[in-house]
């Protein structure tokens, strides 16, 4: 019969299409394993530097009410003088079938974007990430001045992050823009992700969110130390450093959100693929039943009545 075999031909149809989302669902799950032991393993660095930065500067402070004098502080921390150019970098993913992560974190830029814009701000967009690009382009195509659909294709890299900072803060040190914001997907689970909005440049140690609950002790273990090049000099060292593992923190943060999306999107369609071939094959069974009983009426009928 005509209606058994689309149902036959249907089923097949989404068997297949269930060992395809299974199968993306376990890559991903993969991934993000190794999303998530890249963001364990850096955690401890990023830390590190804030506190470095913290301590030193401190000091810095400290040497400044005890002599009476005002020091020049570095560029990336001090920043231009002004805020007029802001420069946001939108992290997203290269592929769909993620959920709503990317659009959740293109309508964050869009949001940050219009508020910006409002308060009278120019304001340029780079993108990583293809599907970023694509919906931002549709409002602000005027506003996207480069973007990098090859970031990050096998996993986050620090050196391709090192790179990308240095070429902002290039920028940043030429004048081309005063501040610098980075917008992404923080991780916190693979069914919670939260657009974010921070600030890369110019570097704000005061305002760091691990330093305002864990401000490093001036005296390590109650040893005092010195700093060998000066402390400026150090200081001076050490943001443009920050500053690359920031933006590599992002790119991780963004990896381990796509992933977990990506993962929890593969789960839904799968267990929806289970649940629409057992009552496609229920709907089957019946119609096949129906078929033979009316088969073997016809049949009866037929006997008894020679």
């Amino acid at each position: 019969m005509a209606g058994l075999k689309e149902l036959r031909t249907r089923i097949e149809s989404i068997k297949s299409t269930q060992k395809i989302t299974s199968a993306m669902k376990m890559v991903a799950a993969a991934r993000l394993r190794r999303a998530q032991g890249l963001i364990a393993k850096s955690e401890p660095c990023n830390h590190a530097l804030w506190s470095s930065a913290a301590r030193v500067l401190a000091d810095l402070r400290e040497q400044e009410q005890k002599d009476k004098v005002s020091y020049v502080y570095p560029k990336l921390m001090r920043g231009t003088g002004s805020d007029n150019v802001v420069v946001l970098l939108v992290f997203t993913s290269n592929r769909g079938l993620c959920g709503s992560y990317n659009a959740k974190v293109a309508k964050e830029a869009t949001r940050r974007t219009a508020e910006l814009l409002d308060a009278g701000k120019t304001v340029r967009l780079i993108c990583i990430g293809k599907k970023g690009k694509d919906i931002l382009k549709r409002k602000y195509s005027d506003l996207i001045i480069d973007s990098y659909e090859d970031m990050a294709r096998k996993g986050a890299r620090y050196d391709e992050a090192s790179e990308l900072a240095y070429k902002i803060i290039a920028a940043f040190d030429n004048g081309e823009l005063d501040v610098c914001e980075m917008v992404y997907a923080k991780f916190h689970s693979a069914i919670n992700v939260e657009p974010v909005v921070r600030k890369l440049l110019p570097v704000d140690v005061d305002s760091n969110a691990f330093l305002s609950e864990n401000m490093p002790e001036r005296l390590v273990d109650g040893a005092a130390y010195d700093y060998e090049p000066e402390r400026l000099v150090y200081l001076a060292d050490l943001l443009p450093l920050i500053a690359k593992d920031e933006m590599f923190q992002a790119l991780i943060e963004s990896q381990a959100s796509e992933q977990g999306s990506r993962m929890s999107s593969m789960d839904n369609a799968t267990r929806n693929a289970k649940e629409m071939i057992s009552k496609l094959t229920l709907k089957y069974n019946r119609i096949r039943q129906t078929a033979i009983t009316t088969e073997l009426t016809e049949i009866i009928a037929g006997a008894e009545a020679l």
